[in-house]
């Protein structure tokens, strides 16, 4: 197996290459993406790409990847980054006007990438959120030429509502308590939605951007690629005809497939991209009477990738310790070839520890929520290395041939997981490995250790299903409906309401009857595995024998519940008694608050308490001295 560990390696796909790297943005430290086209290039245009924010970067992460491809095809250099406080950038103070920071930010992706290929014409491409930045920018600054703008956010305060009414829903279907109280919140408060945070200084800011009153930008020309379905900018582009910008504008579907979809059922928008090529290559082409030099210019200046800087410095738990962590981007061999980011501890620490997180699902290695990223950087400050991974065809590794992008379920995911272990004790000397993840991340990490791999540890957080057939999809009857719903359904049989709906169409009886016959499988399953157990047989897909094997070999299991998880009954019907009989070496922890991905701060901060408190056990059982909590947060969770 062939190891790639030189941190300056680069994705190459066959219209140009991708380099990651960090940069300085102030005090910060962005990462990015540098992608380089294959061809030469045709003028002495770039372009930088400005993210959306919040559960619309997660969605979009492939599309971004995707537009940014289409345009080095194109033969156009292009740069996408993350923000001061997202994805894999150094993190921020959760006070600070975020708004202020990334503009900040994306000056200094201009100014990096100018740098990095010399190129002297800048156009900011923004989606959602990413494009009124832009916009921002670019009317206050004379570093960009022009402006492509994907379903643009006009009004700042309008997009406050609407995240203020996600957050509100999200409060209602978790059943809190609090929905009434949040409701009546003042809007210049902090807001959270699907997991990610805007100060109340940043609410301020937002509420007060509004792109209908706002000087145009300064930019020679403008492509608007609104949304179809609900376009938001058609009005803003109409007032725009008259300021001397070359505008077009074009209503396409695509965005909310790409930026407002689950990442492992977003749809690239190819319409989008190829529209974006399009314009492009009109905008692009050398400037009148100087196009031979300038363009000779800008290839003689491309730069070495020896000026990549290729590590993050992070602070030291505490302020008066010198010493402090890192990252670096890695890629691992593994029939495709696989990136992440590996958070390394002091250079003094002895101990050669290491957590492998594998995707939750389709989302990037930073995890949802970002909770990846401060899990990482957590473990580090107490001496582990720990891996950010993306599975083939996820994130940012490459697609194995033959495979679909955003697979959750590949068939190969354990070949990656052994390459990922190999990688991390031969370049790191580790001797103690632990597999860590949420949901599919968790099947993974079991479905490795029954394979046996070379772990001691396994910490899954809300696994939703223990075995997966190929073939099956993702569309097909949900856990959370199996183990859930036939109760509900039999509460409801003495209610005349319910039995109205039934009669007037409402209900799928269908539906219900594929539930009630998934369920009276499960069951039919579960009592004929317990009998096995009995006898002396093993069946195949029995969990509970997997378990025992699993911790017969040595390695601890840890399964972390949000309480009311299907995950649970799951457990309970595939691994029937054994999970009891196994003890300590098999631990199931129950956080009595939270919802699938712990997408609310206060519970996050409680579920990763617990992750890490059963990471800290050593195997002999005797635990580590605890961390010092993170914001004064009690562990709710019980052991079951």
């Amino acid at each position: 197996m062939t190891i790639i560990a030189q941190a300056d390696s680069c994705l190459t796909g066959p219209n140009g290459t991708a380099q990651p790297h960090y940069f300085k943005s102030g005090d910060a430290r962005l990462f990015a993406w540098l992608h380089r086209p294959a061809v030469a290039a045709i003028s002495n245009l770039g372009v930088v790409m400005c993210a959306p924010f919040g559960y619309e970067s997660i969605c979009a992460h492939r599309g971004l990847r995707e537009f940014a491809e289409g345009i080095v095809a194109a033969g156009i250099p292009a740069l996408r980054f993350d923000y001061s406080g997202t994805g894999d950038s150094s993190d921020i103070d959760e006070n600070a006007d975020q708004l202020t920071l990334w503009s900040r930010d994306i000056v200094a992706a201009i100014r990096e990438f100018r740098h990095q290929t010399g190129v002297e014409r800048v156009c900011l491409l923004g989606i959602r959120l990413g494009a009124l930045l832009a916009a921002v920018v670019a009317a206050e600054s004379d570093l960009v030429d022009s402006l492509i703008l994907i379903g643009p956010v006009v009004s700042g305060r309008r997009y406050v509502r609407d995240m203020r009414m996600t957050q509100l829903a999200g409060i209602a279907l978790s059943g809190s308590a609090n929905a009434e109280a949040m409701t009546n919140k003042p809007l210049s408060g902090a807001l959270e939605a699907g997991g990610f945070s805007l100060s109340a200084a940043t609410v301020k800011s937002l509420g007060a951007m509004d792109l209908a009153t706002a000087p145009p930008p300064m930019v020679r020309s403008m492509l608007i690629l609104d949304n179809n379905k609900l376009p938001s900018a058609h009005r803003w582009a109409e007032t725009l005809t008259h300021s001397g910008i070359e505008l077009e504008y074009r209503s396409l579907p695509g965005l909310i497939e790409m930026a407002m979809t689950a990442p492992q059922f977003a749809v690239v928008p190819h319409a989008m991209i190829e529209t974006t090529r399009h314009w492009l290559a009109t905008v692009a082409a050398p400037l009148e009477g100087g196009g031979t030099t300038e363009l000779s210019r800008f290839q003689a200046s491309t730069p070495s990738l020896e000026s990549f800087v290729t590590t993050l410095p992070l602070a030291a738990e505490q302020p008066s310790t010198q010493a402090s962590i890192g990252e670096r981007p890695v890629f691992i061999s593994a029939g495709a070839t696989l990136f992440g980011i590996v958070t390394e501890p002091r250079l003094d620490e002895k101990r050669r520890r290491a957590v492998i997180l594998l995707n939750p699902g389709a989302d990037s290695h930073i995890g949802a929520s970002r909770m990846y990223v401060s899990l990482a950087r957590r473990w580090a400050r107490r001496g582990y290395f720990v891996l950010r991974l993306d599975l083939a065809g996820i994130g940012d590794s490459a697609t194995r041939p033959g495979h679909a992008d955003d697979e959750v379920f590949p068939d190969h995911a354990i070949d990656d997981i052994r390459s990922a272990i190999e990688f991390m004790r031969s370049q790191y000397g580790i001797v103690d490995m632990t597999l860590a993840g949420l949901c599919s991340g968790a099947y993974h990490a079991l479905r490795a250790a029954v394979a046996g791999a070379s772990v001691n540890r396994i910490l899954m957080v809300n696994p939703q299903n223990y075995f997966w057939k190929k073939g099956m999809t993702l569309e097909q009857v949900q856990l959370v409906e199996v183990v859930h719903n036939p109760g509900l359904y039999r509460r409801r049989v003495f209610s005349p309401r319910a039995w109205l709906r039934m009669f007037s169409g409402q209900v799928d009886v269908t539906r219900i009857a594929v539930i009630y016959f998934h369920r009276l499988r499960l069951t039919a399953e579960t009592t004929v595995r317990t009998l096995g157990r009995r006898l002396g047989v093993r069946l195949p897909n029995d969990l509970g024998w997997e378990l025992e094997k699993i911790v017969g070999n040595g390695i601890r299991a840890t399964f972390l519940f949000a309480r009311g998880e299907p995950g649970i009954e799951l457990l309970k019907l595939q691994a029937g008694s054994k999970v009891s009989q196994l003890g300590d070496r098999c631990r199931v922890r129950i956080v009595d608050s939270g919802d699938h991905i712990f997408s609310r701060r206060e519970h996050r901060s409680i579920m990763e308490d617990v992750l890490s408190e059963e990471l800290f056990t050593r195997a002999n059982g005797a635990a580590e001295p605890a961390a010092p909590r993170t914001s004064g947060s009690a562990i709710h969770a019980s052991v079951e």
